[in-house]
């Protein structure tokens, strides 16, 4: 499953025009901070490329390994035959490039990967992920009770669905964005399907109001499914159809995915962040 229609224009300047970002950027600073133990995906389609047991501080200012994860990682000389450039074995994602004869490590081999064609999973072992993204009102709630799902890795809270560029906060709450608050979900598709997981989601906020979630009311918190493919659209429309009855029609509408614009940092995993729980949602069984 590829996801090339959800990339910011910055994640598509690496990931598909072979750019290179600037070094010792904040994403970098972010990689070199991680202490925790778990896998590289590629941004673009959720391969595992790297175990972090394999990153290594190299100084150049990009994240460096010094394994990549066996067939997920390709190489092929640049169209000047100056370096050998590294890409993803399923998407060919731009990485970055590959250096030998350093002597960083015992490998003697350097992957010097874009933070931005990467992110991290706690998880060592996962070698394929799948995404989706959902809007069902205020995001911090939604995050906080997918984040509480066997096989979810990661979730992101942002905004999609809209015609402006960039939008943030302030101007996604006026409603003249129409973009919905949404959030990324990375999943282990060996421990939770994508079926199971639409299924939660709509037993976590109410499937059937027009005006946006609970007291929160406005076109930001309208709820929606940005479908990647044809078959999680099929798998939303038999849910949605399951559900709808002649008296409460379902609200929730189907869209292909869109940009997905990540939200400010000070919003993601909010709940946790102040010790609190959702006031606006809450589980209610709906599927037999």
């Amino acid at each position: 499953m590829f996801k090339q229609a959800r990339l910011t224009p910055e994640e598509r300047a690496i990931i598909q025009d072979k750019g290179t970002e600037l070094p010792f950027n904040e994403n970098y600073t972010s990689f070199i901070a991680n202490t925790v133990e778990g896998s590289y995906l590629c941004r673009q389609c959720g391969l595992a490329l790297f175990r972090s047991k394999n990153a290594f501080y190299s100084g150049c200012g990009w994240p460096s390994f010094d394994h990549a994860v066996k067939d997920h990682v390709l190489e092929r000389p640049d169209a000047d035959g100056r370096r050998i450039e590294i890409t993803c074995a399923r998407c060919n994602a731009h990485l970055g490039h590959v250096f030998r004869g350093e002597a960083f490590t015992d490998q003697n081999t350097r992957h010097c990967v874009n933070a931005l064609s990467m992110e991290f999973v706690t998880d060592t072992q996962v070698n394929e992920t799948e995404e989706a993204i959902l809007a069902a009102g205020c995001f911090w709630g939604v995050e906080y009770l997918l984040k509480q799902l066997p096989g979810v890795l990661l979730t992101e809270v942002g905004y999609s669905g809209g015609k402006w560029d960039k939008p943030d906060y302030e101007a996604v709450c006026t409603g003249n964005t129409e973009h919905v608050e949404a959030v990324r979900v990375v999943f282990d598709p060996k421990v939770i399907h994508y079926e199971a997981l639409v299924k939660y989601f709509f037993e976590i906020h109410d499937p059937f109001q027009m005006d946006g979630q609970g007291p929160d009311i406005g076109t930001q918190y309208h709820s929606a499914i940005f479908y990647y493919t044809e078959l999680q659209r099929k798998i939303s429309e038999t849910l949605i159809t399951q559900l709808t009855t002649v008296k409460t029609p379902v609200a929730t509408r189907l869209l292909k995915v869109q940009i997905f614009w990540p939200a400010e940092r000070y919003h993601q995993n909010y709940y946790a962040k102040v010790n609190k729980v959702p006031y606006c949602h809450f589980y209610t069984k709906r599927f037999i």
